[in-house]
């Protein structure tokens, strides 16, 4: 129960719901603004309800005290910003007014308020004295737009009113005290008695009947000790949606550019197949419009599936109409008419009626003096055949008899289906007249007003709903097969919440299944495992996770053999038993983007065609071929090379070769042996250490596992089989494959100083190493190109799914900008950076590596970035713009010798690694680089982030002792270390170093 003790810390909203509007059905408040939220959650059509709601939560209310607002919904209301509304030491009870010129103003009401911004009084359509009384300096008066505001202390009051007599007889409690009701005006009655200029007298006579003058007079005693002021908000602007059909028109295709939180557009939640036929000043919401349908300019569509070929002239208002009623349209011209298509009950039988008339007919003039579809009624009747008697009873006065009380529209016929075609002959010629006319006459027939009480608006609210997820399932083809850069999230999101998921994965398979495009396909495999993630509403664990369960291996197996249509379908039969519960549909979830990465890395793959092997001098048995390769640093554009980013958006990054501490810090070795096997060691972290691990193959199936990441030695077992040194699967055993192509077998040892997660790029030039060593042992010449291009296939084959940046900036020499376009096959092109005279060194003197001794935890980055991005999140696919640019940008500086730039480059470079990857900044990491900022013009966590190494580049040069020293006064650390870094220009080298490596 509302009570006073309630009211005092209140926010409270009332929404009045306004009388019944001949333009829709649901009325005022829900009629469709043909407007588009890029930044909502979820999707959705948007009413004048919601731009109300929005523009007084986020406009109006903003900084007011408790208490309670009013605000109608008979009106458009924009408020571009928020307004500044002074509610220091407010009293009483506040209006909003709208600046509106003088000439509106006469058929509105008008606040005149004196200097202070007290209401003296509301004038109601005033003569031109009485508004030109009410004008402000620039000439505009303050409309009354149907807001305002009780402070908690006059709320109070009011409510206390509705136990006396006779305002008791206006709640709804007094719907059944018997009691007569009376009706008051929120503004002439209750309102108007707290403006200054009122007496008494005035106000109580002015009531009309005694009971409204006793009500007056309860009000007069219970408000008027409190000030009614009145804030007149400067750029906003106001439109009460009349019964005329040209103002509705007009606020549907005129509409303001500048609306608060909503962005117009001409085709609003519509699926059109020929948007060029739609005119400019033409609005379509909430439709389908297959084929050529042509719009004139100051033309309406809502809430219609219609089928061309179809003709819409100007000053058209078409609403509700479903496929079926095409054929009908399709012969006819429209021309400055109202067509709309309405759900009835009848006595509890639904049915649909069509309701036509002129946009500039009026509802209530009486016949004699009105039109009908744009013309006089007599000559309407003279060309359709139809006379008053068939509109009107006999008895009704003259006066009553207007186009709100003509039975014109037909709503049954005893032994025909009746369709839009029994009142599209109304607009006919009198030649086409005869038929029709028997047909209208025998129908049982109703007048809007009759109709008005029936319409279902139940019925009309949902099939509006079905309306919007069909065209959302036209929107989902349209944006996955176009390669649109849309998010489909908030879609999915408001089908799982209407219901329509399962519609929505039926287009998703479709689209998978018949792309006939690897990338289209595993983007929509992408969406359904969003459409399974968002239906577990956050339940269930963890997206991202692992994705191997036996259930899914045969449609997994499918996709690996190239049938995505059959994969896809097997997918989706076993789809159907994970969704019961959140767990199992989050586990699905991850197997549907186990299956987009099956796709990704196919599409991928096809860059092997840029792997060219030419034929080299066989070394001896026995003799060592050596690579040693340097690290890489990426300076810019990082995760623009992650496919599928890379061929869907397109990539650059900015990396360098270097020496860590003046070596180069990874390295491969690789000789044959005599025996047919394949010794796989891997050395601590130079070439002279023991032995680490060691792996002998002498089988096919000990190279099994090359495709689990963590198996013991999957990298080296991935390298023979891209390579071609063996082949997998065979039929051929490996004993003989090795003995037939090379007379023995290959041992292979590596190194890598660099700590595990480093963010050097370790795994990926370590690949490159090892297939440049394995090449050359095996006789074989592959270009840096090729090297490039055969790291992201192992990557690809080895499951690690990497992109191409790392092995760019370890196997090519010096400091170059790696770019790729968008599209398939992938392929990597490669533009050394020249730089200045002597900027080298310069560079050496002021880059240092910082060691974090933190290691990156999150094994998912990967998983959790390329999600975002097949979501097309507006944040990621901004800020892979943005990675992009900022790589050209750091070329550029690098090409001037530019420090301070090339520093901001790297600053804006982290912070786009952390809206990619959120939480790639430890604590302490940030703790550090707090510490160095004053020093440095720019820093960086290298690779991914999360941990490893920190690059800076300080304004002084040489600075690796003071840095020490800044680092151990700070607190929070745990062990790092610093060191120094150099550009390598000399890049990897491929050397026959003989039987002795040492």
């Amino acid at each position: 129960v509302v009570t006073s003790d309630v009211l005092r810390e209140a926010r409270i909203l009332i929404l009045h719901m306004g009388r019944d509007f001949s333009f829709d059905d649901c009325g005022r408040a829900f009629t469709c603004l043909p407007v588009e939220e890029p930044g909502a959650p979820a999707e959705a059509l948007v009413c004048n309800l919601d731009s109300l709601l929005g523009t007084m939560t986020h406009r109006l209310c903003v900084g007011s005290p408790p208490g309670v607002w009013v605000c109608s919904t008979d009106m458009l209301l924009t408020v571009p910003s928020a307004p500044e509304i002074d509610w220091d030491g407010f009293q009483g009870v506040r209006v909003i007014a709208v600046p509106g010129s003088q000439a509106y103003a006469r058929n509105h009401g008008v606040y005149l308020a004196d200097e202070q911004g007290l209401v003296r009084d509301i004038i109601y359509k005033g003569t031109e004295a009485q508004i030109q009384q009410c004008a402000g300096p620039d000439g505009t008066v303050p409309l009354v737009c149907g807001v305002v505001f009780f402070s908690s202390d006059a709320a109070e009051q009011l409510l206390a009113t509705h136990v006396v007599p006779p305002l008791d007889a206006c709640t709804y409690m007094g719907l059944d005290s018997g009691a007569p009701p009376i009706q008051l005006s929120l503004f002439f009655d209750i309102v108007l008695c707290m403006a200054g200029g009122m007496t008494e007298e005035d106000f109580v006579k002015g009531g009309g009947d005694a009971i409204v003058r006793s009500a007056r007079s309860v009000l007069w005693t219970a408000l008027r000790a409190f000030p009614l002021s009145m804030a007149c908000i400067p750029d906003a602007s106001y439109d009460y949606m009349t019964t005329s059909a040209s103002d509705h028109i007009c606020s549907l295709t005129l509409l303001p550019g500048s609306a608060s939180h909503f962005c117009f557009c001409k085709t609003a939640h519509s699926h059109v197949d020929q948007p060029w036929l739609l005119e400019d000043g033409s609005s379509v919401t909430n439709c389908l419009l297959e084929g050529a349908v042509r719009l004139a300019a100051g033309s309406v569509i809502q809430h219609c599936h219609l089928q061309g070929p179809l003709e819409i002239g100007p000053g058209c208002l078409l609403s509700g109409l479903a496929a079926g009623s095409s054929p009908a349209l399709q012969g006819c011209p429209l021309r400055d008419v109202v067509l709309q298509g309405h759900h009835v009950q009848l006595h509890g039988l639904p049915c649909r009626v069509f309701t036509l008339t002129g946009r500039l007919d009026d509802w209530q003039s009486p016949a004699d003096e009105a039109t009908y579809l744009n013309v006089p009624w007599a000559e309407f009747f003279h060309r359709t055949g139809i006379r008053e008697g068939d509109l009107w009873d006999a008895e009704m006065p003259r006066r009553s008899r207007c186009l709100l009380s003509a039975r014109l529209f037909p709503v049954l016929h005893a032994c025909e289906a009746l369709g839009l075609e029994d009142v599209l002959w109304l607009l006919a010629p009198a030649a086409v007249a005869g038929e029709r006319l028997v047909r209208w006459r025998a129908a049982w027939r109703m007048s809007w007003q009759e109709l008005l009480p029936c319409l279902d608006k139940a019925a009309e609210l949902g099939a509006r709903r079905a309306l919007f997820f069909l065209q959302g399932q036209h929107k989902v083809r349209r944006v996955l097969l176009g390669h649109q850069d849309s998010s489909l999230l908030p879609l999915t999101r408001s089908a799982i919440h209407e219901g329509y998921h399962e519609a929505v994965l039926g287009t998703l398979d479709e689209v998978a299944s018949t792309a006939g495009d690897a990338g289209i396909a595993a983007r929509a495999l992408a969406c359904i495992a969003d459409v399974l993630g968002c239906m577990a509403r956050g339940e269930g664990g963890l997206r991202s996770g692992p994705a191997a369960n036996r259930e899914w291996a045969s449609a997994f197996g499918r996709l690996e053999s190239g049938d995505i249509a059959g994969g896809v379908r097997e997918l989706a039969a076993e789809r159907q038993k994970w969704m019961s519960r959140p767990a199992l549909l989050v586990r699905a979830a991850r197997h549907y983007e186990g299956a987009e990465q099956i796709l990704v890395r196919q599409a991928v793959m096809s860059s092997c065609q840029f792997v060219t092997v030419g034929q080299a001098e066989l070394p001896p048995l026995g003799h060592w071929v050596q690579v040693v390769c340097p690290a890489r640093l990426d300076l810019s554009g990082g995760w623009s090379d992650t496919p599928p980013i890379t061929y869907e958006h397109g990539g650059a990054v900015v990396d360098m070769a270097v020496l860590v501490d003046g070596c180069r810090p990874i390295g491969a070795r690789v000789r044959r042996i005599s025996e047919p096997e394949l010794r796989l060691v891997s050395l601590g972290g130079t070439p002279q250490s023991e032995a680490a691990v060691e792996l002998v193959c002498r089988e096919l199936e000990h190279l099994q596992d090359y495709c689990q990441p963590h198996a013991p030695g999957a990298l080296l077992k991935a390298a023979f089989i891209c390579t071609q040194v063996v082949q997998f699967p065979s039929q051929k055993p490996l004993r003989a494959q090795l003995m037939e192509s090379f007379g023995g077998g290959f041992e292979v040892h590596t190194w890598s100083k660099l700590p595990h997660g480093s963010g050097l790029g370790t795994s990926s030039i370590l690949a490159g190493a090892v297939m440049a060593s394995l090449y050359r042992a095996a006789g074989k010449a592959a270009s840096t190109e090729s090297l490039i291009h055969a790291v992201l296939h192992l990557e690809q084959r080895l499951t690690t799914g990497g992109g191409w940046q790392d092995q760019v900036g370890g196997l090519v020499p010096g400091i170059k900008i790696g770019r790729s376009k968008a599209q398939l096959p992938l392929r990597v092109e490669v533009e050394k950076i020249p730089v200045p005279d002597g900027f080298t060194q310069t560079l050496n003197d002021h880059l240092l590596l910082v060691y974090t001794g933190k290691t990156r935890l999150a094994r998912n980055l990967l998983q959790d970035v390329v999600r975002n991005w097949y979501a097309r999140l507006p944040s990621a696919v901004q800020n892979a713009d943005a990675l992009v640019s900022n790589a050209e940008e750091c070329a550029q500086a690098l090409r001037q010798g530019n420090l301070p730039l090339i520093g901001k480059c790297l600053d804006r470079y982290w912070q786009q690694k952390k809206c990619m990857a959120p939480g790639c900044e430890p604590l302490a990491v940030g703790c550090m680089m707090d510490a160095l900022r004053p020093y440095v013009y720019g820093q960086c966590l290298a690779g991914a982030g999360g941990g490893g190494f920190l690059y800076v580049l300080t304004k002084g040069p040489r600075q690796k002792e003071a840095l020490q020293q800044i680092l151990t006064k700070t607190e929070g650390l745990g062990n790092f270390s610093i060191h120094s870094i150099e550009v390598d220009t000399g890049g990897f080298s491929v050397e026959v170093v003989g039987c002795d490596p040492k």
